[in-house]
């Protein structure tokens, strides 16, 4: 008996050579992937015309190209799916923050990334950012899953390769020789397009920030000021309670105090304060500027160093004094790890804590029986009280404010704030500025309940400022030197009680002259010991912002 069989058809899917599939997938990434470069080289006032035209596919060019190239280095059996996969995903979530948010990807934003606490990555969550991450991402991975690959014998593979690499260095060269006028002109100008390259920016910059640790002794803490004293108290002198106030995010041009159209700052207005507009910070970062300015190198020795040192903190602690360092943010970035530190941004209270977060006000809340806590030998020397605020944190600058300091409407209530217009932003921030003028006016009350039994005086300067929306940036972290002074210009708000002022010698006229001198975080190192009178080989009058107006040395 013989079986019969119906006939049956399969449907022949054809391989791709892994070489086509990996320069597919660099043109994807160079074209769809670069989407913020593009259009950054669209509004560049050089590329247009003809000539224009050919710098932009020039670079187009040599952009797959180098993607080819590298690919060319990981196509192994079994390899360049995965390889490709974490490329189209790295590049997706580059572009939506360098096209939302205005942003460019450097060293100083992959340490922002890694210092993020959990509260602070789920800001940046939206519904755009999963769209982003579906199209330019999963969409491709899908398509590369889905695409059967040639098995290509091991000499096979390692000659393809090989030729690969010649060919994709051979048109780059060829491509930067056609444009190399254009091309080293613009990236010599706009030095920002050579970090939005996607996703070889993210790669370099994670390279950079791995490259560290070999550049610098990150295991050996040494040790400044351990000469550090204060000065021998004269008769019935009290003893100082110095209150420092680490501003997060906050631009000086926006404080009412300094200029601003509108009153952000109706609390310090009445307080015999005084701010100095002239202030630079020494980064863009929180992740930067915090152990910069808490450094006595400065910010080009700081940048440059081999070593770590021991930090502000530890010289006033060193001369004696009281320090506690009380936290609302993400922790002092190393800079207090060695005195007594209190987090308040995950407490729990009926007002001013909700969602996991702490409004600033908190870290008013039980102070004197912090400080109480500190020992009696060290306070009777005197106090110095840092607090880090969460200040004006964006994007979701709406959380950071309880709703009596919602003034200024409509506010933006989405952390995406490219949904927002650019007046909901600013409302929304300048809330931030006055909510932190409030709690300064509340800092400063505290301080004169206090001056019974000391001489009490507040310094407040911020880290870094902030974009919000001019030429479509946004937040913070670009690099120095292409940065917008407003992510540089920062608010500095000095306030003194009469026995301070008194007890110091210092000229309120000679500090007001200096509002609008030049300065920088480099001077808040050696002003903040002036302060307190103490004296060490590593502090510089020069740079101390009120040597020249106090008459006690």
């Amino acid at each position: 008996m013989t079986s019969k069989h119906a006939p049956t058809s399969e449907t022949h899917v054809p391989s791709w050579h892994p070489v086509w599939v990996a320069l597919l997938g660099s043109l994807w990434l160079a074209s769809v992937g670069n989407y913020a470069l593009w259009q950054q080289v669209h509004q560049l006032p050089e590329v247009t015309g003809l000539r224009g035209l050919a710098f932009a596919l020039g670079f187009g060019v040599i952009i797959t190209s180098a993607l080819t190239a590298v690919l060319s280095f990981l196509n192994w059996r079994g390899w360049l799916k995965p390889v490709l996969s974490v490329f189209f995903l790295s590049a997706a979530s580059g572009a939506y923050f360098m096209v939302s948010y205005g942003i460019v990807i450097d060293s100083t934003m992959i340490t922002n990334v890694v210092q993020t606490d959990t509260k602070e990555a789920l800001d940046l969550l939206n519904w755009r950012m999963l769209i982003s991450l579906l199209v330019l991402g999963i969409l491709p991975c899908w398509v590369l899953w889905k695409t059967p690959l040639q098995v290509l014998r091991l000499r096979q593979q390692i000659w393809s390769n090989t030729l690969t690499a010649v060919v994709s260095v051979v048109v780059i060269v060829a491509a930067l020789l056609a444009i190399f006028q254009d091309f080293s002109s613009i990236m010599r100008n706009h030095t920002q397009l050579r970090y939005l390259v996607n996703p070889l920016n993210s790669y370099y910059a994670i390279g950079m920030v791995a490259a560290k640790p070999f550049q610098r002794d990150n295991k050996t803490l040494l040790p400044i000021g351990k000469d550090a004293q204060m000065a021998t108290p004269k008769p019935n002198e009290k003893p100082p309670l110095l209150l420092l106030v680490l501003g997060e995010t906050a631009r000086m041009g926006n404080f009412g105090v300094n200029g601003y159209e509108r009153q952000t700052t109706p609390a310090l207005a009445k307080e015999n304060i005084i701010s100095l507009k002239g202030v630079m910070s020494c980064g863009t970062s929180t992740a930067t500027s915090v152990p910069c300015m808490f450094s006595h190198l400065g910010k080009e020795d700081f940048e440059a160093r081999k070593n770590n040192y021991e930090s502000l903190i530890d010289v006033l602690h060193h001369a004696g004094l009281a320090v506690l360092w009380i936290d609302n943010q993400s922790g002092c970035k190393g800079v207090c790890e060695r005195v007594p530190q209190a987090l308040t941004k995950e407490l729990k209270h009926p007002t001013l804590c909700k969602d996991g977060e702490c409004f600033d006000e908190i870290m008013l809340n039980q102070l004197d029986e912090r400080i109480q806590a500190l020992p009696a030998e060290r306070r009777a020397k005197g106090v110095v009280v840092v607090m880090h605020q969460m200040g004006s944190h964006g994007p979701a600058y709406y959380k950071r404010v309880p709703d009596a300091f919602k003034k200024f409407q409509p506010e933006c209530k989405s952390n995406a704030l490219q949904e927002c217009t650019r007046e909901q932003v600013v409302n929304s921030f300048d809330n931030t500025i006055l909510y932190t003028d409030h709690f300064l006016g509340q800092a400063i009350q505290w301080l004169k309940k206090s001056e019974a039994t000391a001489a009490s005086a507040m310094l407040y300067v911020s880290d870094h400022g902030e974009s919000l929306g001019e030429n479509n940036l946004y937040l913070h972290g670009l690099p120095y030197r292409v940065a917008p002074d407003v992510q540089k210009r920062v608010p500095w708000i000095t306030w003194w009680s009469p026995q301070f002022e008194k007890q110091l010698g210092l000229s309120r006229t000679c500090l007001q002259n200096k509002v609008q001198m030049p300065l920088t975080h480099d001077n808040y190192f050696h002003s903040v010991l002036g302060l307190v009178n103490v004296s060490t080989e590593v502090y510089q009058a020069k740079l101390d912002v009120h040597a020249d107006c106090r008459s006690r040395s």
